[in-house]
């Protein structure tokens, strides 16, 4: 047993606790001497100790090695303030244990109880529960994980738990965390992000100067193909419904290799161009050459294609003026140097796949065209258009997985994509953000029922405001703590590690006394008992 003196001067607790953090805050080091440095953090931050400067500071996290018999992994503390003044302190336990086959080995609910009102003294506890269940994720073949590049958690929230590892009421809170990274070769959508991955291609000999080509879908060269879909043209004439008629033709013949999700039968004169080049050219001659090609068609009256209204791209623009003139001259010219044709080509696949995602969504009736105005507008720099497109296909990918695999109703679904919409607005691309949905439990419940939760805890608390305590258990498919290896020897698919959490609070008073679950029992104990202006710390060692 050690007893150590220190007296208390304006400097030392700030310089001692400033010193033991640098010390200890990357080591896993013995639970005693983590212990006086979250106390003398506390001591710290106790505005009744004299010439103590109690403005808060960050909470303090250390990391244990779990040696003691409870399995101790951190213990933490964090100031709680008012008014920018502090006056309590809170003080995190977290233990883990390793992983369990038998159920009838774990904590049940009424020790959890028991524990919490050793603790604390509480005369009444309520309890929550949450749990979460994997529907769409890794699977385990021959105890290997594949992992997945979707993802569809369904976490559960609910009070008045009964038992350990109950299923989640009817009643509970539910919702569905979705993330996708796009690009799986089994989607449905698979052809069309092939088609976005060109665009990105694009923009980025755009920004560079250089295009590094992929190789060629079609055998066909490109200049082949364009000759034949002017001569098509021509045969046809100028006659508009007939060029239609082909263009819905065409495009249902181009589209056999295309994404069925997003299949369209009006593809105008632009819209097939790039259908034919994107699966064709191999260098910036092909692209120059194709462009040169149908540009002097279109200047000299060859050809009159059929193209929307709306459309946005330069060679668009160059048609609709070639309808209006009766001149070959007075038809713009188009320098095609430089990067302009990449340019040209990039305006092309961006315009044709803008309207592919309006007939998804509109198609499906899950937005309007307000919704969709901001991702539609083509004012912007070309490099943000593409950007905002490709927020577009991440979406749509999200939406085939609803659709897909969760069969859920159209309701959530239409509010869902608002969502999704609005967050996009104003957040960066990223296909690691986990969007979320509300939904009833009983709207997914046959599809938990299939699975074992990959989580679920029990939150037990007492008191109110900055006076609540509470106590967690927490098990789950794998070890929720970093710097911990458990060797269970058992398959992932059926064992469960337990993590409990105990949250206490500490409130300022002239006479404190701070005990770090101290008792008989336990040896590894830190009593704290400032009187005056000592402070005398008890280690039992």
């Amino acid at each position: 047993m050690v007893f150590q003196k220190l007296p208390m001067n304006p400097d030392t607790l700030a310089y001692r606790v400033s010193c033991l953090i640098k010390k200890y805050k990357k080591m896993q080091t013995a639970l005693c001497f983590l212990r006086e440095l979250l106390s003398w953090y506390t001591l710290s931050q106790n505005p009744h100790m004299p010439h103590v400067l109690y403005a808060a500071i960050p909470p303090v996290w250390v990391c244990c090695d779990m040696s003691d018999t409870a399995g101790t992994a951190w213990l933490g503390a964090e100031s709680i303030c008012t008014d920018n003044k502090v006056n309590a302190i809170k003080l995190y336990s977290v233990c883990c244990k390793g992983a369990t086959v038998e159920n009838s080995s774990l904590i049940t609910l009424d020790e959890l109880k028991q524990e919490h009102q050793r603790r604390h003294h509480a005369t009444t506890v309520t309890t929550k529960g949450c749990a979460q269940y994997s529907l769409l994720g890794a699977t385990v073949v021959e105890n290997s994980i594949i992992e997945s590049n979707r993802s569809v958690i369904a976490d559960f929230q609910w009070r008045n738990v009964e038992k350990v590892l109950e299923t989640p009421p009817l009643s509970a809170h539910a919702a569905l965390f979705i993330k996708v990274t796009v690009g799986d070769m089994k989607s449905s959508t698979y052809q069309t992000y092939k088609e976005l991955e060109f665009l990105d291609i694009l923009a980025e000999g755009l920004r560079t100067g250089e295009t590094e080509w992929l190789d060629p879908p079609d055998p066909k060269s490109a200049v082949d193909l364009t000759r034949a879909l002017i001569e098509e043209l021509e045969n046809i004439g100028n006659n508009i419904q007939g060029q239609a008629a082909k263009a819905t033709e065409s495009a249902t013949r181009l589209n056999i290799f295309d994404s069925v999700i997003l299949e369209r039968g009006d593809l105008d004169f632009t819209e097939q161009l790039w259908v034919k080049m994107r699966r064709s050219v191999t260098s910036y001659q092909d692209v120059t050459d194709c462009l040169k090609m149908v540009i002097k068609a279109v200047r000299y009256g060859q050809i009159k294609p059929w193209i929307h209204r709306n459309s946005s791209n330069s060679l668009s623009k160059l048609i609709l003026q070639s309808y209006q003139q009766q001149q070959q001259q007075q038809v713009d010219t188009i320098s095609l140097t430089g990067l302009m044709p990449i340019q040209m080509l990039l305006e092309m696949g961006l315009d044709k796949m803008r309207k592919d995602y309006i007939n998804y969504f509109i198609g499906m009736e899950l937005t309007t065209l307000n919704y969709l105005s901001y991702y539609l507008n083509t004012e912007i720099d070309l490099q943000e258009q593409l950007i905002r497109v490709k927020k577009l296909h991440h979406l749509l990918e999200i939406m085939e997985t609803c659709t897909t695999f969760l069969n859920l109703p159209y309701e959530r679904l239409f509010h869902f994509t608002q969502s999704c919409l609005q967050y996009y607005k104003t957040s960066a691309y990223n296909e690691d953000h986990a969007f979320q949905m509300q939904v009833k439990p009983a709207q997914i419940s046959c599809l938990c029922q299939k699975e074992k939760p990959i989580s679920w805890g029990v939150e037990l608390s007492s008191g109110q405001g900055c006076r609540e305590v509470k106590t967690s258990s927490y098990f789950s498919d794998k070890p929720l703590v970093d710097h911990a290896t458990f060797d269970s020897g058992i398959s992932r698919l059926f064992h469960s590690f337990t993590t409990v959490l105990c949250v206490c609070v500490c409130i300022h008073s002239l006479q404190l006394s701070l005990q770090w679950g101290a008792n008989e029992d336990n040896p590894n104990s830190v009593s704290l008992i400032p009187y005056k202006r000592t402070v005398y710390i008890k280690l039992n060692m």
